[in-house]
C-alpha cells in the first residue's frame, strides 16, 4: 500500500463532525512498508465527511444552489444541481437527519429560482435528472412537493418524443438529436412513475423508450451503449460511463416491474462491458475530465449499485460488482482525496485541490455507494 497519503488528524475529522479518528496506514520502519498495518475504513465517517465537504465547499447560501466549483465560481448548472439533490437524498436515507431534508427543500426552491422561476428547461435530459432526483426524494420523505415537480417535468419531457428515426426522445428542444442521455433515463422515470401511480401509460412509455434505445443505440453483440443519432447517422465513437449506467438502470427498473429476464440480461451484458478497458484502467474507473464529464462516473456507480441491490444477481456476478465498487471507493479515499477539505478530482488515483461540482458529485456518489454496501453487510 503506498505511503504517500496525507495524514488525517483527529482535529480535521472532528471539524467534519466525525465521532473519532480514522486509522491511517502505519510505517514504523526501518524499511519501506515495514510495520504497515491495514487501513481501517469507517465508511459511515467517510460518507459524513464527503457530505460535509459538499455543503461547506460548494453550497451557495444566498442562492440556495451549488456553485460550479469549490473556488467560488457561482455559475448555476441545472443538471448538476439535480444530481446534487440526488446526493442529498443519499445522505438523508443514510442518516435520516431533518437538517438534510431542509437542505433538500432549499435546493428545490433555489433551482426553480435560478432556472427562471420554473423547473422546465431547454434540455430534456437535464429535466430527466431532476425528475429522477425528485422521485427519489419523494420516496425517501413522502413529501408530495417532490412528486409534483417530477410530474411537471415528466409531462414536458413526453413532448420530446416523435416518430422521426422510429421514435425516441430528443436531447433538447431544438429537436435535432436523439441520444442515450435523453432516452434511457426517460425509461427509468417512466418505470418509477409507474411504481408510484400504477398508471399503465407510464409502463408503456418505459417499454417503448427502452426498446427504441436498445434497437438504435446499443451494440447487440457487446452491449456497448452508443451516444446518439441525428440526420448524419449514429455516433458510435463516444464511449462514456454515463451511457452505460443509464441503460443498466433502465433494464433494472423494467426487470423489477415485469420479471422478464431479458431486461436483467441486457443490464448484465452492459455492466460487464463497463468494467473493461474502454472505461477502466486496472479496474479503476477512467478519468473523463471535469465539466459535464466529471459527473459521468457517478452515474455508472449509482446504477451498478442498483444492479447489486435490485438486480437479483447470482452470487458470482454480485460479488464481482461489489468488489469493483469497493476497490474504486478505497482507491478514491486513499489516493484521490485532497485533505483536509475532502475534494475529489476526475482521476481517482490523483489528488487535486480545485474541482468542479460535477466531479465532486461523482466522488460523493461512489463514497455513498460503498457506505450503502457496508450498511447492507455486503462488504467488511
Amino acid at each position: 500500500m503506498p505511503h504517500s497519503f496525507l495524514k488525517i488528524t483527529c482535529a480535521v475529522l472532528l471539524s467534519l463532525s466525525s465521532a473519532s479518528c480514522l486509522k491511517e496506514p502505519v510505517d514504523d520502519g526501518p524499511g519501506p512498508g515495514a510495520g504497515n498495518k491495514a487501513y481501517v475504513f469507517n465508511w459511515t465517517q467517510i460518507a459524513d465527511s464527503s457530505y460535509t465537504s459538499l455543503i461547506g465547499n460548494f453550497y451557495n447560501q444566498p442562492g440556495k444552489y451549488y456553485n460550479e466549483n469549490n473556488s467560488g465560481k457561482a455559475d448555476f448548472h441545472y443538471w448538476r444541481n439535480a444530481h446534487a439533490l440526488d446526493v442529498l437524498v443519499d445522505a438523508y436515507v443514510r442518516k435520516n437527519d431533518p437538517q438534510i431534508k431542509t437542505r433538500m427543500d432549499e435546493l428545490l426552491d433555489g433551482m426553480k429560482a435560478k432556472n427562471g422561476n420554473t423547473y422546465i428547461n431547454h434540455f430534456y435530459d437535464d429535466m430527466e435528472w431532476m425528475a429522477l432526483a425528485c422521485l427519489r426524494a419523494y420516496e425517501a420523505t413522502s413529501d408530495v412537493k417532490y412528486k409534483t415537480v417530477a410530474e411537471q417535468v415528466w409531462t414536458d419531457i413526453k413532448g420530446g418524443w416523435d416518430d422521426t428515426w422510429g421514435g425516441g426522445f430528443y436531447w433538447n428542444k431544438e429537436r435535432k438529436n436523439k441520444n442515450t442521455p435523453a432516452n434511457a433515463p426517460a425509461c427509468i422515470i417512466a418505470s418509477r412513475m409507474y411504481q408510484v401511480t400504477q398508471n399503465p401509460a407510464d409502463l408503456e412509455w418505459a417499454k417503448k423508450s427502452y426498446q427504441w434505445q436498445k434497437t438504435n443505440l446499443v451494440d447487440p453483440v457487446s452491449g456497448l451503449v452508443w451516444d446518439g443519432l441525428d440526420a448524419n447517422g449514429t455516433n458510435k465513437a463516444w464511449k462514456f460511463t454515463y451511457n452505460q449506467g443509464v441503460y443498466i438502470g433502465a433494464g433494472i427498473e423494467l426487470y423489477k416491474i415485469t420479471g422478464e429476464a431479458v431486461y436483467i440480461n441486457d443490464a448484465l451484458k452492459t455492466a460487464n462491458n463497463s468494467l473493461t478497458g474502454d472505461f477502466t484502467q486496472s479496474n479503476i474507473m477512467k478519468d473523463e475530465g471535469g465539466g459535464d464529464g466529471g459527473l459521468f462516473k457517478g452515474i455508472l456507480v449509482r446504477n451498478l449499485l442498483l444492479l447489486i441491490t435490485d438486480g437479483n444477481l447470482g452470487s458470482t456476478d454480485k460479488t464481482k460488482f461489489i468488489n469493483f465498487l469497493k476497490l474504486n471507493g478505497e482507491t478514491l479515499w486513499l489516493q484521490g482525496t485532497s485533505r483536509p477539505s475532502i475534494i475529489y478530482g476526475p482521476k481517482w488515483t490523483s489528488v487535486v485541490t480545485t474541482t468542479d461540482l460535477s466531479t465532486q458529485l461523482s466522488g460523493a456518489m461512489l463514497i455513498e455507494a460503498v457506505a450503502k454496501l457496508k450498511a447492507l453487510g455486503l462488504i467488511d
